[in-house]
């Protein structure tokens, strides 16, 4: 259980997250961050994201054998006990959550939220529909944070991230049209799988909803043109990146040097793509999450 007190303050609200923020454990851990796992099932198991199962053995498993393994949002029940958890160390909770559009996390949060009032009616729960997900929510969730561990309020906390939302991109390219394809997450970019089948298209997770950006032929394009696109973003100024990849840990690196070379810094983690929304991208997906200030 996490203590009630960071660094000698009483927090006066509580930070939560999901699994899908692709949210490193150790950052996490550091700034008092509770994460919500989503489940992953394949064949007749079910697994809790980050918990019991990595997300490299999933990309492995795709690999071999290009299964389409099912997900799920955490349950209500899971989430109550979350929030139990959250209201031993604040009177006040804001869970950052993944955008609506591509999960039921948010609707679960609600109905969690609704359960708590009467088992915690002494709690203010906000839900918060970050409108995005992955590297970029992850970012949000620990601008939160270090709102909450300076001994800021649910409104301030809740104010910084509204402030910062439209301000963090995030944009990946996936190795395989035929993940997408099959599961029809992203209709448009599925419906390039029938004629351009070597193709590497941009996404970009953006306002609640998941759009291609681009298509170019190789992974090497596809890494120039996003290494473009976060310099067209940004210019000069200083910026917080963070990097996520699934399976290709080797990739992500290369994709950190470049950065780091092109860029002033202020921040620069490298997460694995949770295989809750890897599982409907498939293995070799590579991108960042970035922002800079005005």
């Amino acid at each position: 259980m996490l203590s009630a007190r960071t660094e000698g303050r009483v927090q006066k609200v509580a930070i939560v997250t999901d699994s899908l923020a692709c949210l490193p454990k150790e950052l996490a851990e550091r700034h008092g961050i509770f994460v919500v796992p989503s489940s992953i099932v394949i064949g007749d198991r079910v697994y809790l994201d980050g918990i019991d199962i990595t997300p490299g053995a999933v990309y492995e498993l795709q690999r071999r054998s290009k299964v389409l393994p099912a997900t799920s949002a955490a349950s209500p029940g899971d989430l109550l006990r979350v929030y139990r958890a959250a209201a031993e160390r604040a009177p006040a909770i804001l869970y950052v959550c993944i955008t609506r559009s591509l999960t039921m996390a948010y609707d679960s949060a609600l109905k969690a939220r609704e359960i708590a009032r009467k088992e915690l009616p002494n709690v203010e729960i906000e839900v918060l529909d970050c409108g995005t997900a992955a590297g970029a929510q992850a970012f949000l969730a620990l601008v939160a944070a270090r709102i909450a561990n300076a001994g800021g309020t649910l409104a301030e906390a809740r104010a910084e991230v509204e402030r910062l939302i439209p301000k963090v991109y995030l944009y990946v390219t996936v190795d395989t049209l035929y993940f997408l394809a099959k599961s029809g997450r992203v209709p448009k970019v599925a419906a390039w799988a029938s004629s351009l089948l070597s193709i590497k298209p941009i996404l970009q997770i953006s306002r609640g909803e998941a759009t291609p950006v681009e298509r170019v032929r190789t992974k090497p394009r596809a890494m120039n043109r996003l290494l473009e696109i976060m310099r067209e973003k940004v210019g000069n100024r200083p910026v917080h990146v963070n990097l996520v990849h699934a399976g290709v840990p080797e990739e992500a690196e290369a994709l950190k040097r470049q950065v780091l070379a092109q860029f002033d810094c202020v921040e620069i983690y490298v997460s694995e793509f949770s295989p809750v929304m890897g599982a409907h991208t498939g293995p070799g997906l590579l991108g960042f999450a970035f922002y800079s200030e005005d």
